[in-house]
């Protein structure tokens, strides 16, 4: 452990504020939600920020509401905790409060935000895979106005994003799920529910109301590229027919193909991918149960 080296502390009122804060002082700020990741990373010496710009006195953005015709609005911090304690989003959006619930432990849970987990762009994020295939947008404010920003490959790089110097991420908005919709999260860790993913895979699932088929099928993964993504040839395989058994086997080969994950001190790059297939299979007979109305 270093002896953290000094920093400029700011407390920004509003998000204009924030954003000002940030611009000015350059790539040396960050802003401070959670803390959960940054100051572990200061105390270790791997980050010297100059200035570090407090979001917590901002009202608002820890909020979570409807937004008329739109769907649901999470503010950007809202602890994990709250994702997954929250009746709204356990009603309409129930994968991501379950993600919530695996992740960390309850103190981490308490302290980390779910833009500061979006934020520090982690290719282990638990919260990530459910967000995108739910086709969750980021909304983000900077010196050029707000905009929408798709969550799928929002993330570009292992701490990387879309994001412009001083654009701040202040919450996201989920479209509501269609009938017949259903979904599910699964993770590996090495010490379950304390430690990141070996794996991390979300599936959802839109049941067709005229054969067999699906509708709509998403498959993201976590921990097994540079940044959460999709699995784009599992999504082809369980859109190309009826929902068979076999046809959820094949898909979870398929999105196994996809991954590509690393070899570390934590587990093999051959093991991390029979993760993928595993738990790939696992969610999607969850994700068809609940489509198929069931309710655990």
């Amino acid at each position: 452990m270093n002896r953290i080296r000094p920093f400029a502390y700011f407390e920004a009122g509003t998000v204009s504020e924030a954003i000002g804060f940030l611009a000015k002082e350059g790539s040396g700020a960050y802003a401070l939600a959670g803390g959960t990741d940054l100051l572990a990373r200061m105390k270790l010496g791997t980050l010297t920020p100059r200035v570090l710009v407090n979001l917590k006195r901002i009202a608002g953005l820890n909020e979570i509401g409807r937004e008329p015709g739109k769907g649901l609005r999470i503010g950007s911090l809202v602890s994990i905790s709250g994702v997954e304690r929250s009746p709204l989003i356990r009603a309409s959006h129930r994968v991501l409060a379950e993600a919530a619930g695996g992740m960390g432990s309850p103190s981490i849970r308490n302290l980390g935000t779910l833009g500061g987990n979006i934020g520090r762009a982690s290719p282990a994020s638990d919260m990530a895979p459910s967000l995108i295939v739910l086709r969750a947008r980021v909304l983000v404010e900077g010196l050029r106005g707000k905009r929408e920003v798709e969550i799928d490959g929002f993330c570009t790089a292992p701490g990387k994003t879309v994001l412009d110097p001083g654009e701040l991420i202040t919450g996201f908005l989920l479209p509501d799920m269609a009938a017949g919709s259903g979904a599910a999260y699964m993770r590996l860790g090495r010490r379950e529910g304390m430690d990141c993913s070996l794996a991390g895979i979300a599936v959802f699932l839109t049941l067709s109301e005229r054969d067999s088929g699906l509708k709509d099928a998403r498959v993201a993964m976590a921990a097994v590229a540079v940044a959460p993504m999709r699995a784009k040839k599992a999504e082809q395989v369980l859109l190309s027919g009826s929902l068979t058994e076999e046809r959820m086997k094949e898909a979870a080969r398929a999105a196994a193909e996809d991954s590509c994950p690393v070899s570390d001190i934590r587990a093999s790059d051959s093991y991390r991918k029979a993760l993928v297939e595993v738990l790939t299979y696992r969610g999607l007979a969850k994700a068809l149960r609940f489509a198929k109305g069931a309710t655990a």
